[in-house]
């Protein structure tokens, strides 16, 4: 059996993960929240700044992937950002865009 996950090790790992066309990590972003870890067990929800945003599976598996190779089960769940959350990540986005995608 392998050995549980830390909180520790599974926040580390999330908080370094970038957006890939803002220089902000997605932590800082405001699109990451609720992470819960116990045992191999990661949970945690992405907050999208709009429903169908086209990255979307690309941004999971930014997350999803260090997660599994840790040897974490990556339970994800998704919701839209509110107005409040949306004026900050947009206000970010401006800040820290640097193209590309």
């Amino acid at each position: 059996m392998a050995e549980s996950l830390s909180e520790k090790e599974a926040l580390q790992v999330i908080g370094q993960v970038k957006h890939p066309a803002i220089d902000h990590t997605l932590v800082d972003l405001g699109m990451i929240r609720d992470i819960v870890v116990e045992g191999q067990s990661v949970t945690l929800t992405f907050v999208f700044p709009f429903a169908g945003i086209p990255i979307k599976e690309m941004l999971i598996d930014s997350v999803r992937q260090p997660l599994e190779k840790m040897g974490a089960e990556v339970d994800v769940s998704e919701v839209v950002m509110d107005q409040e959350e949306l004026q900050k990540f947009l206000a970010m986005e401006k800040e820290g865009w640097k193209g590309g995608l």
